[in-house]
């Protein structure tokens, strides 16, 4: 399966390429110098999570992910909730890492969770000299020896994870012959590589040019699929090492929610780079946007910090909100270490905004 970039229609695409690289540039030098940026980055994590399952056609409520991610459930969380919360950790992993990780064989295999070649990525621990024994001893019978086997084996598991790596599991075969869980027609494995040599022609296009071919092959080529969502971050995260954005993971999902989907579906390329292009536009000008309120509400709330003492809690408070779409009484009395109704104090102090409308699990925010 190849992704043809032999006909690829440059004249039309220019003026759109040109806005797009503008907008991506002026939001970039903004989040580098800004105030409030590390806020930005954080609250961008969850709005494009809750973006990636809208653009799939599901519905999460973006305070419902902030407190699942808090471990602070109002209600027990729904299928949808729970693919938007891995959206959530894959981007803060892509964010955290080199920023061609992601793009790499053993960055793709650990974000989609193959183990068989993540193994690779991350150097296996010695055997020990207790194993060496129990092997060696198996015929006696030494309970001892398997008992530290089993220790090491799992202290070499743990290792693995702490440095990065992804859980070993152990292989199963699934009995399937209705093909109904596993699709024999479709090699995740070749698809992936399918999409990964266009990265290698992207790499002669502008950066922005090079990221709606990516978008859109992964589109044509749809590599996995129970993950088709991670095709929108990888781009952000090629976006990132080509050094076009440096200073976030860019929301792309932000601007395709806006983009109408005949326009992201159609049959034609060009409409569908154009749709691409068009929601780059859109997230930059939505994050610009969002930076203007972030620094307005900021300037706001450190006003009531006036004549306060020197050990007052309202400047921590005031980072947790900036850094969450929603925050609860529970998740500033952790943050800040005060017990919930002093939390309930502190939030009438600022003057936050109630944004919920319900008498129990109420949240607060900036909007």
């Amino acid at each position: 399966m190849r992704y043809d970039l032999t006909t690829l229609p440059l004249t039309t695409l220019l003026p759109a390429i040109v806005k797009a690289e503008d907008m991506l540039a002026r939001l970039d030098e903004r989040v580098l110098r800004h105030m409030v940026a590390d806020g930005f980055r954080e609250r961008g994590h969850f709005f494009d999570a809750a973006g990636a399952l809208w653009v799939g056609g599901e519905l999460v409520h973006v305070e419902d992910l902030v407190l699942h991610d808090a471990r602070m459930d109002a209600r027990a969380p729904t299928h949808e909730l729970t693919i938007a919360h891995a959206v959530l950790r894959s981007r803060r992993r892509l964010w955290n890492a080199e920023p061609s990780w992601g793009l790499e064989p053993a960055g793709l295999a650990a974000l989609r969770g193959d183990t068989g070649e993540a193994e690779d990525a991350v150097p296996r621990r010695p055997a020990s000299i207790e194993v060496a024994e129990s092997e060696a001893q198996e015929e006696e019978e030494d309970d001892f020896g398997v008992d530290f086997a089993e220790i090491d084996a799992i202290l070499a598991r743990s290792d693995k994870i702490l440095n990065g790596g992804a859980p070993d599991t152990k292989p199963e075969t699934i009995h399937d012959p209705l093909a109904l869980v596993l699709d024999v027609d479709w090699d995740e494995n070749e698809r992936l590589e399918s999409w990964r040599a266009v990265i290698r022609e992207a790499d002669m296009l502008p950066p922005v040019l090079g990221a709606a071919v990516l978008f859109d092959a992964w589109e044509r080529i749809e590599p996995l699929r129970r993950q088709h969502w991670l095709g929108g971050l990888l781009v952000s995260a090629y976006l990132r090492s080509r050094g076009k954005i440096t200073s976030h993971l860019f929301c792309l999902n932000i601007g395709l929610k806006a983009v109408r989907h005949d326009r992201r579906r159609s049959s034609d390329r060009i409409t569908r780079l154009l749709a691409f292009l068009e929601a780059m536009v859109l997230s930059a000008d939505s994050g610009l946007k969002e930076l203007d309120r972030l620094s307005l509400a900021k300037l706001q709330m450190e006003l009531r910090l006036k004549d306060r003492r020197s050990n007052s809690s309202l400047p921590e408070v005031i980072d947790i909100v900036l850094s969450r779409p929603i925050v609860s009484a529970k998740m500033i009395a952790r943050h800040v270490g005060v017990t919930p109704r002093g939390a309930l104090n502190l939030v009438s102090e600022l003057g936050l905004r109630e944004m919920t409308g319900r008498g129990r699990y109420r949240g607060w925010g900036v909007l």
